[in-house]
């Protein structure tokens, strides 16, 4: 099979038959050989039922539906479990990602042979409330992961079959798809400029509190990309470096004490010092931090995935 199509879906029952229509004329016209795995994550409306009626009459397309909403990446993870195109492609099912983009994304990972393509929704149809945090995030994604990509959020991507099948999306994380894939070792990776529609059926599903999920979702992607094996690197360091700055401190009060008592000179008792708790505290945090590195490695070293690596070839 050529081609798998993931779609997400939240309470979209009008756009539904006219996507799908729309996918199946750019797949006879380029004749693929494909599927369309429609994810009905826990929608309240008639998506379900359009979805059947869909499924009716073409035995291309096929639908899931969860008993509640789950999110996003659950819905993902599921799709790219079922998945069995040789190239996967993701995209939304509001019509604001255009099918007519899906021959270009094909040829990036057959032809030019890219594990990840991210389309970039250059032009975009969105209020300044939206584009401008978009924009915010996407610099800071860029700074954490070291991936260059214009557009993290972008639901139209195009993915080898052997990428989606290494990556577990689950929470948040399908914003960070490419962050997973680059830590899986998929780092030939590239974007691709994608027409925006403008949204023409219902209202938009997220609000400004994804923004600020999104930002705590990259602290945690970018501490478990490059800690996540080797979590006292992280924690050993710092708590040594804290431990260190206290007892440094305490080491200096310490000895200003020895000398004012050996020269007879007044000096205040070091409990009334609040440098003293400082640098206690300090010293105190560093075991603290160290202890969990600790842990978190042991942790680490018996989890079932600790020896889980990707072998590319054999001969």
């Amino acid at each position: 099979m050529d081609i798998s199509i993931v779609i997400p879906l939240l309470n979209e029952s009008e756009s539904l038959p006219e996507l799908c229509l729309w996918i199946d004329k750019v797949m006879l016209k380029n004749n693929y050989a494909y599927e369309v795995l429609l994810i009905d994550d826990g929608s309240k409306d008639s998506s379900w039922q359009v979805i059947e009626e869909i499924v009716s009459k073409n035995k291309s397309i096929k639908g899931i539906k969860f008993r509640r909403n789950y999110g996003k990446s659950a819905a993902l993870n599921v799709g790219f479990k079922k998945a069995k195109g040789d190239v996967v492609i993701t995209m939304d099912a509001d019509l604001q990602d255009s099918p007519d983009e899906i021959p270009a994304l094909f040829d990036k990972i057959i032809k030019e042979n890219f594990d990840l393509v991210s389309g970039w929704k250059q032009k975009r149809y969105d209020p300044l409330t939206k584009t401008i945090p978009t924009k915010l995030f996407n610099w800071a994604a860029r700074r954490a992961s070291g991936i260059y990509l214009h557009d993290f959020n972008c639901g139209l991507k195009s993915y080898k079959n052997t990428v989606i099948k290494s990556v577990e999306v689950h929470g948040e994380m399908h914003r960070y798809i490419p962050v997973l894939a680059k830590w899986a070792g998929f780092a030939n990776i590239t974007e691709q400029v994608v027409e925006h529609q403008s949204r023409k059926y219902g209202e938009t599903k997220f609000g400004l509190e994804r923004f600020v999920n999104g930002f705590l979702d990259l602290l945690t992607i970018t501490f478990v990309t490059r800690f996540g094996k080797k979590p006292m690197h992280f924690f050993g360091i710092v708590g040594t470096i804290m431990f260190m700055i206290g007892f440094g401190i305490f080491g200096y009060i310490v000895v200003e004490k020895l000398y004012a008592i050996f020269n007879s000179v007044s000096a205040k008792n070091i409990a009334d010092m609040s440098v003293f708790y400082i640098a206690l505290t300090s010293m105190v945090i560093g075991v603290q931090l160290f202890l969990a590195g600790f842990i978190s490695e042991m942790i680490s070293r018996n989890a079932n995935d600790r020896n889980n690596y990707q072998i590319e070839k054999e001969v």
